[in-house]
């Protein structure tokens, strides 16, 4: 499977607990590509059709259909998680991504 970072990839997020995105669902690949190669776990930011405008949350249009990067649910998962991979970001949404990300978590 190729797991490089900013691909869309369908992973099984259960179990989950509290307030954690939960179900089977697209999530982007975070970590990059040195580390995807190496490790056993991946980090993925999970998508979302059901969201309100929030700073960590970025609308994207895949499968024909809008949705929410959850930047504020990132979390590392095994790859054996991964169903398959679906797609790819756009240039303007890995920007997106970059500066939300940087925004949140280095600022």
């Amino acid at each position: 499977m190729d797991l490089k970072q900013y691909k869309i990839v369908l992973v099984n997020l259960d179990p989950t607990m509290g307030s954690e995105i939960k179900k089977t669902r697209p999530c982007v690949i975070i970590s990059p590509d040195e580390m995807n190669k190496h490790l056993r776990t991946i980090i993925v930011a999970p998508m979302t059709t059901t969201s309100r405008k929030y700073p960590t949350r970025i609308e994207v249009k895949h499968d024909r259909k809008i949705g929410w990067i959850v930047i504020d649910q990132i979390r590392t998962i095994d790859k054996q998680r991964i169903i398959k991979v679906l797609g790819r970001l756009s240039q303007p949404e890995i920007k997106e991504v970059k500066s939300i990300i940087k925004e949140t978590f280095v600022e």
